[in-house]
């Protein structure tokens, strides 16, 4: 269990389209619609990502309307921030 849920965590970090959402999302919160003109993706891709992104905890979103609006969650930024940090100090 301990292994999948790391490679959650890595995962929501390994996709470059994840990453530039991570960057988009250090100003503050983004509607959907605004990730969507940001980054250029179609919003089935969008979802796709933002479903790996919030999985990993490292996104959170919240429903407005028919919008959904995405933060950073400091816990799960703070939390994959230790994983990678664990997994990788020498003994």
């Amino acid at each position: 269990m301990k292994y999948e849920g790391n490679a959650i965590i890595f995962k929501a970090v390994c996709d470059e389209k994840r990453l530039r959402i991570l960057e988009l999302l250090q100003n503050g919160e983004k509607c959907a619609c605004e990730l969507i003109e940001d980054t250029g993706i179609a919003q089935s891709a969008l979802s796709y990502h933002m479903r790996i992104l919030c999985d990993s905890g490292i996104v959170t979103g919240r429903q407005e309307g028919k919008w959904i609006h995405y933060r950073i969650n400091e816990d799960g930024a703070t939390l994959a921030i230790q994983t990678l940090k664990n997994i990788t100090t020498v003994k």
